[in-house]
């Protein structure tokens, strides 16, 4: 079973290999304002490429924010590396090999494949903001492939967030 994640908590640890060479580290992230995490359900996924397509033009209004990104799935080199070429995804830090550990440390839904081009499992999509000091500020995650906030609302959101001091809401456990 998945554990629920708090917001104003630390992020669990996330290191995984990039598409193109090197590591991703949450904890090595150093953001003006958040890292935002992407989980996206992989290769197979039409409503992921949509997705991350539009998250690739948003890049240069994330950079304007403070906001550094990275889109993560559990897909193996070989499909991530193909994700990113086919999809158009020049701009984006693609990470790939999530393990279903790190599904259940995020809180993440995971799906079993019915149809052939996926993946035998496949965490269902999760977008979440992380202070720089790797404290958990937004968490959103769904059970569905077309369930996913609007990037660009969130990120036109993140300088009231912080001229405001606007605290992570959801703080009290139930």
């Amino acid at each position: 079973m998945s554990q629920k994640l708090m917001p104003d908590t630390q992020a669990p640890a996330l290191s995984l290999p990039l598409v193109g060479g090197g590591t991703w580290t949450l904890a090595d992230q150093t953001p003006e304002n958040f890292t935002m995490v992407v989980v996206y359900r992989g290769l197979h996924c039409p409503v992921c490429k949509g997705y991350l397509g539009k998250l690739n033009g948003l890049l240069p209004m994330a950079a304007e924010a403070g906001v550094k990104v990275v889109a993560v799935s559990m897909d193996p080199e070989d499909r991530a590396t193909e994700a990113k070429t086919a999809w158009g995804l020049d701009g984006l830090d693609v990470a790939y090999g999530m393990t279903v550990a790190d599904v259940k440390n995020w809180g993440l839904y995971l799906s079993t494949a019915f149809k052939d081009a996926e993946n035998e499992q496949f965490a269902e999509p999760g977008l979440f903001w992380v202070r720089p000091d790797g404290r958990l500020y937004l968490i959103d995650i769904s059970n569905m492939p077309w369930s996913r906030p609007d990037i660009e609302f969130l990120l036109s959101k993140v300088g009231f967030a912080m001229a405001n001091n606007y605290p992570a809401r959801g703080t009290t456990a139930i």
